[in-house]
């Protein structure tokens, strides 16, 4: 086959996943838009010999089989919905969108025009959860009937709280944008959806810091990013506008049956995420996760009932895989993308599955911010999932 024509749009923060996609008789970048100066010349840095617009319209001459959108996250739709109709296969980072009006707009979209929609769900592919899956699908702890997530964000506050992530506008909340991924997760873990939440959370920390100077405007979060800066408290050049929550909590009840809880803090000390699934006859736990290049751990209990033990009945190692970004997990994320507008065939994360995610953010930060009032999600159209096939 022909090299794959691919394009970008937004070339910020997470360029680095569609250089990815440049490799010689499989892919190639050949287009990219940006509204920003810096934006453009960060195109034609990383993919020299591309075309470089401003606007994601101007891509459309460009003859692309595919196109990566890597806007910020309220940017996602318009140019989303914009290649699905000009029938070009799309690969949109997560969270889908900032809304389920907008996330459902997508899938019927491209339900109707039949164009291939991918989701930018890396942990999928990250290698502690998919053993993890495994482990679930083997049986080692039996039928799944409560998954837990805790995620200690301890870069929160240079990471969400400096630029346009402290302003429910562009996000609806990090429940949404930051919690998208591990929701996702949940429900996978699981092998369902969440139908009914409640959450409680507050801006708990950086609300009472006054030191609100950042202009963001043509940065970005690697330019102000210091590791050394302790307590939380302490930071300096937060957003001008800060109306996002830094911790939450949340428990939902999914379609299946299984109860799970979310946990966000974005003031810890250490930054990984911890899962444990129970099951009828076991429970696992992942010590590390594996994102930043460590190594990671899974143990499991199943042997018997006894006190506190710290070594499981299984102790899994597991390495991170060659690649890079996210412990091998954004080139696995590429490599199936290609593969996808190639051929076609089963993905990892469906469409629904990342609607789904957005939704349960959605509904749990209404919660959260009605008191904890019990919040309904609404289920997907029927005609939209009978068309991608997953539940």
């Amino acid at each position: 086959m022909p090299e794959l024509r691919i394009g970008v749009v937004g070339v910020g923060q997470r360029a680095g996943v569609a250089t990815l996609a440049n490799r010689p008789g499989t892919a190639r970048v050949v287009s990219c838009a940006d509204p920003d100066p810096r934006g453009r010349a960060d195109a034609a840095r990383l993919f020299g010999g591309a075309a470089v617009h401003s606007s994601s319209e101007e891509m459309l001459a460009d003859e692309l089989d595919a196109v990566f959108v890597l806007t910020p996250d309220q940017a996602h739709t318009a140019p989303v919905l914009e290649f699905l109709a000009a029938g070009v296969a799309v690969f949109v980072e997560k969270p889908l969108a900032i809304g389920i009006e907008d996330c459902d707009a997508i899938l019927a979209a491209a339900a109707k025009t039949g164009t291939r929609l991918f989701v930018g769900h890396n942990l999928r592919h990250l290698p502690v959860l998919r053993r993890m899956r495994a482990l679930i699908d083997e049986g080692v702890i039996g039928r799944v009937k409560s998954v837990w997530c805790r995620h200690f964000v301890g870069h929160g506050g240079d990471y969400y709280f400096k630029d346009w992530h402290a302003e429910r506008a562009n996000t609806t909340g990090l429940l949404l944008q930051k919690g998208a991924h591990d929701l996702d997760v949940v429900h996978w873990l699981a092998g369902g959806f969440s139908r009914r939440i409640t959450g409680l959370g507050g801006l708990t920390v950086y609300g009472a810091n006054p030191r609100r100077e950042a202009d963001a405007a043509g940065r970005r979060m690697t330019d102000w990013f210091d590791r050394s800066v302790w307590p939380p408290s302490a930071l300096t050049g937060l957003n001008p506008v800060i109306d996002v929550e830094d911790l939450s909590l949340v428990l939902s009840e999914l379609d299946n049956g299984v109860l799970a809880s979310y946990q966000q803090c974005h003031y810890t000390p250490d930054y990984w995420r911890n899962y444990t699934v129970i099951g009828d006859e076991g429970r696992m736990e992942n010590f590390g996760d594996g994102i930043q290049g460590d190594d990671a751990l899974i143990r499991v209990w199943n042997r018997g009932r006894s006190g506190y033990r710290a070594e499981g009945d299984l102790n899994l190692p597991i390495p991170p895989e060659p690649g890079g970004l996210h412990g091998g997990a954004d080139a696995a994320l590429v490599t199936e993308f290609l593969r996808f507008v190639a051929e076609g065939g089963a993905i990892e994360t469906s469409p629904v599955a990342a609607r789904e995610a957005v939704a349960a953010g959605v509904a749990a930060t209404e919660s959260l911010r009605s008191g904890g009032r019990p919040v309904e999600v609404p289920p997907v159209d029927p005609a939209v999932l009978r068309y991608f096939g997953a539940a």
